[in-house]
């Protein structure tokens, strides 16, 4: 299903290595009926935890009440809307993210049958799993969890955001994968899947190379729109994205082996223009390239090989 782009929300998300982000909500003197969520899609995953007040949310057509420690999952691409239940105060985390958030876990046979067809979309977790098995509540602290660790921000939060949500989502898996996806439905996916790997696999070897979307959908004998759809939903994210965070991985990679110029390590990973290099790495990374050599300089206290420009 396809909704209009107007109502497309560009979702913030600050980390483009690590895409998941948590919005804390409020909204003070409400009454009931009142707008407090705008109608809206977007192409992430959400995760929306009431905390205070009611409300009601409709997703995709769908009604659902939501009160303190209820829990809904937004599928990605839906439609949705909030108002309230209530007079006063409502206040809720959204919790966003993007598949490729777990795209580490490609290789791990277990995630592939439990997790992936849930980021797929070839299933959809219910919206209130607890209508269906009021269990599925035992699970939620996993999210105050990662709630916090996003808040907090310590040492290595991004991995501990991750685990949290991974093992969240593999626990409602056990309680509903079974009914849900037929052995049968299982095994093009599968044939598709494994195709793709070995495109990935050449892509991650070969990123170096000028590599266009026309010739990895020839690679796998698909036209450009459904290669452009089924990459995303194996991988979380586009084509060229794909191909330009392995770039600026490696690139941080070279950057701190600290042997090589800004410049030489550009024309390595494929990027023959430096100022469209430093412009890539740091939508990835954050920082632009010069900064991080200046970091690991001030950190070993070593004078720098080159000008920070």
């Amino acid at each position: 299903m396809s909704y209009p782009k107007e109502l497309r929300e560009n979702t913030r998300i600050d980390e483009k290595m690590h895409p998941v982000q948590i919005f804390s909500n409020r909204a003070l003197q409400k009454k009931p009926g009142e707008l407090i969520l705008y109608l809206h899609w977007h192409e992430h995953f959400e995760i929306i935890v009431m905390q205070q007040g009611s409300a009601v949310f409709h997703i995709d057509s769908e009604s659902y009440e939501a009160l303190p420690g209820d829990v809904l999952f937004v599928p990605a691409g839906a439609l949705h809307v909030g108002y309230s239940l209530c007079d006063g105060e409502i206040s809720y985390l959204a919790i966003v993210y993007n598949s490729s958030l777990f795209q580490n876990w490609m290789q791990d046979s277990l995630h592939t049958k439990y997790v992936l067809p849930y980021l797929e979309g070839r299933v959809q977790l219910p919206v209130k799993p607890t209508r269906l098995d009021p269990s599925c509540a035992d699970y939620y602290y996993l999210l105050e969890q990662a709630s916090t660790e996003f808040k907090e921000k310590q040492p290595a939060y991004q991995l501990m955001v991750k685990s949290q949500l991974h093992m969240l989502l593999t626990l409602l898996s056990r309680k509903f994968l079974p009914q849900q996806l037929p052995e049968q439905a299982t095994n093009q996916y599968v044939h598709n899947r494994e195709q793709f790997k070995v495109l990935i696999e050449y892509i991650e070897a070969n990123f170096a190379d000028k590599q266009t979307v026309a010739d990895a959908a020839r690679r796998m004998n698909l036209n450009v729109h459904h290669f452009c759809k089924m990459f995303k939903k194996l991988t979380g994210r586009t084509f060229i994205d794909y191909v330009n965070v392995c770039r600026v991985n490696e690139a941080e990679r070279l950057l701190l082996a600290g042997d090589l110029s800004i410049t030489e390590i550009a024309g390595r990973v494929g990027c023959d223009n430096s100022n469209y290099f430093t412009k890539m790495y740091r939508k990835y990374k954050g920082v632009a390239p010069s900064q991080l050599r200046k970091q690991l300089a001030d950190a070993n206290k070593i004078p720098l090989s080159e000008p920070i420009a």
